[in-house]
């Protein structure tokens, strides 16, 4: 029964960590439902994340720290996504005002989405790193995995490389967890594969509602393909060790002691 309690103590503060992600994503499916008068789509969604993400820092869920550091996300994604569509790895079909390049604005928060849920259940669970890698380590790894995804167009794709890298760097690294007053651990690459793979399922919910299309989509929907999922775990990556170095700048969430539960 404790085991029980635990697991949905931890799926509640998961959902509340996730709030972000599930306005956009309920915002996605009202919108595919019911046609909003007088503006566009993609404007109306942008218009419902610009007011989730001032409610976020104003009731205090989301401190001004943190804001910086999901604007930087905002950004990021922005770009990846102008490059990408420009490439056409996928499209934005439908009409907008606030489109750059065929990329509407709302887009960048969905990957500040991936920031805000990182922060929020870093927050919730008490998260503290466990032999974290030097700075000169984590920095350069984090730019490389980013920069492949524009690189890869142009010269061999180095993601698998990328991954094995991974390991190797993070081989001895845990996360460690509070869930109720007992703590808990599990290795630090693990938890990038399962946040990725619950991205993923994240990836064919937005697609269903029409976020953006793939050219496998365009006729009819149809499930991503796993390999996406490699994708999105060398995102998050990114994503975590951004929030993980900010963490760790300011001196917090940082041990070299484990007395912690394993997973």
């Amino acid at each position: 029964m404790r085991a029980l309690k635990q697991f949905v103590h931890f799926g509640f503060e998961q959902a509340l960590s996730c709030l972000f992600p599930v306005v956009i994503f309920a915002s996605l499916a009202f919108t595919q439902i019911i046609a909003i008068p007088f503006i566009p789509r993609y404007d109306f969604l942008l218009i419902i994340c610009l007011l989730m993400q001032w409610w976020m820092v104003h009731s205090g869920l989301e401190t001004r720290d943190e804001l910086k550091v999901i604007t930087l996300f905002h950004v990021i994604g922005l770009i990846l996504e102008l490059f990408k569509v420009h490439m056409g790895s996928w499209s934005y079909p439908e009409e907008g005002y606030f489109k750059i390049f065929g990329v509407p604005l709302y887009s960048g928060f969905m990957y500040a989405s991936v920031a805000s849920y990182l922060c929020q259940a870093w927050r919730r669970f008490k998260v503290e790193l466990v032999r974290w890698p030097p700075f000169l380590v984590v920095v350069p790894l984090a730019a490389a995995i980013y920069l492949n995804f524009f690189t890869h167009h142009f010269w061999i794709d180095v993601r698998w490389w990328l991954s094995g890298l991974v390991i190797i760097v993070f081989w001895q690294s845990w996360v460690t967890y509070e869930v109720n007053g007992t703590r808990y651990r599990m290795p630090i690459a693990l938890s990038f594969v399962l946040i990725g793979f619950f991205i993923w399922i994240a990836e064919n919910i937005a697609t269903f509602f029409g976020a953006w299309e793939y050219p496998n989509q365009t006729e009819a929907w149809s499930l991503v393909h796993l390999g996406k999922v490699s994708s999105w775990l060398l995102l998050v990556i990114v994503s975590f060790l951004i929030v993980a170095t900010l963490k760790q700048v300011k001196g917090k969430n940082y041990t070299t002691v484990d007395t912690s539960h394993s997973l």
